[in-house]
């Protein structure tokens, strides 16, 4: 398949024959999913109901580092925590059809959670607590870390090789990323988190929920890190913060000088973002959804922003 355009071949027919090849008879009910890194669909079945089948990005996690996430993911649901896990397909939740890699899952309703609500934020906090003390268990051994090296200095790469940061800005975008990228390393090495597996992007859009409260999903960016990661795109300031909190230490200690690594992993969120939209530029999907990165005002913001996150840091 095409690395430029790596999802030009999986058209609808595509799409429903690999869910029939894993068990599932289709009715031809289709419907893609916002996703960019990967291709999701939602599939109508013969027998009723729905299956949500995902398509994994080419090149981007190997098989090895795919299978730490389903079995993450099953070992929470094991744990009777609300995820949506892998289904098992002939003994196997990696599937392969044409060339693509796939998975499939239950379907599951629900819709964002109010994160205004105490009684949420608190809620949240207790579910990611369990996460996280059966995340002390065991480590991943491939799917990496959360740090500066595959955070700040690859996706600043990639910007400065994506054609995308106009020319006059290469300079000072070095210089900002090499500054940001030391007081990161700083503030990490100060604060010696503990290192557990994590969702790794915990925020609304990854959490369903109903009368019966939340259910996550989307391993797809699970790691090892910080506790504190599965907790700070939840909060929209100290108090919600501190809500958190009171829901999760009822169910397992935290760490409060973790908070200090919130501004770092603010950042490192920003340059990563930034990052991931250059080296996906060729992906057609990209420059549709992402139209603004191809402005050189947005990329002066963007410089703007580390400058302003570097002196938060100081």
């Amino acid at each position: 398949m095409s690395q430029v355009a790596p999802y030009a071949g999986l058209d609808p027919a595509r799409v429903l024959d690999a869910v029939d090849a894993a068990g599932y008879a289709p009715d031809g009910r289709l419907l893609a999913l916002p996703s960019y890194e990967n291709r999701v669909y939602q599939v109508g079945l013969d027998a009723g109901g729905f299956v949500v089948v995902k398509f994994y990005r080419p090149g981007r996690w190997s098989d090895a580092a795919i299978a730490e996430e389903h079995d993450f993911a099953a070992e929470l649901a094991a744990g009777e925590l609300p995820v949506v896990a892998p289904l098992r397909c002939g003994g196997y939740t990696l599937l392969r059809h044409d060339g693509f890699r796939y998975t499939l899952y239950a379907r599951r309703g629900g819709h964002a959670p109010v994160l205004e609500s105490a009684d949420t934020l608190a809620w949240l906090g207790r579910l990611l607590a369990r996460l996280h003390e059966i995340g002390t268990r065991q480590a991943f051994r491939v799917r990496g870390a959360l740090d500066v090296d595959s955070f700040l200095r690859q996706p600043a790469a990639a910007v400065l090789a994506s054609g995308l940061l106009p020319a006059h800005l290469h300079a000072s975008y070095r210089a900002a990323t090499r500054r940001l990228a030391e007081r990161i390393d700083a503030r990490l090495d100060a604060v010696a988190a503990r290192r557990l597996r994590l969702h790794g992007d915990c925020h609304a859009g990854n959490v369903l929920w109903t009368d019966a409260g939340p259910t996550l999903v989307d391993f797809d960016d699970a790691r090892m890190g910080p506790a504190v990661q599965d907790l700070w795109m939840l909060a929209s300031d100290e108090l919600a913060m501190q809500q958190l909190l009171e829901g999760y230490e009822q169910m397992r200690p935290f760490d409060r000088a973790e908070l200090a690594l919130v501004p770092a992993l603010r950042a490192l969120r920003q340059v990563h973002h930034a990052g991931w939209i250059a080296a996906r530029w060729h992906d057609p999907a990209f420059p549709r959804a992402f139209p603004f990165a191809g402005e050189p005002r947005w990329w002066d913001e963007h410089l703007a922003d580390l400058d302003a996150l570097i002196d938060a840091l100081a």
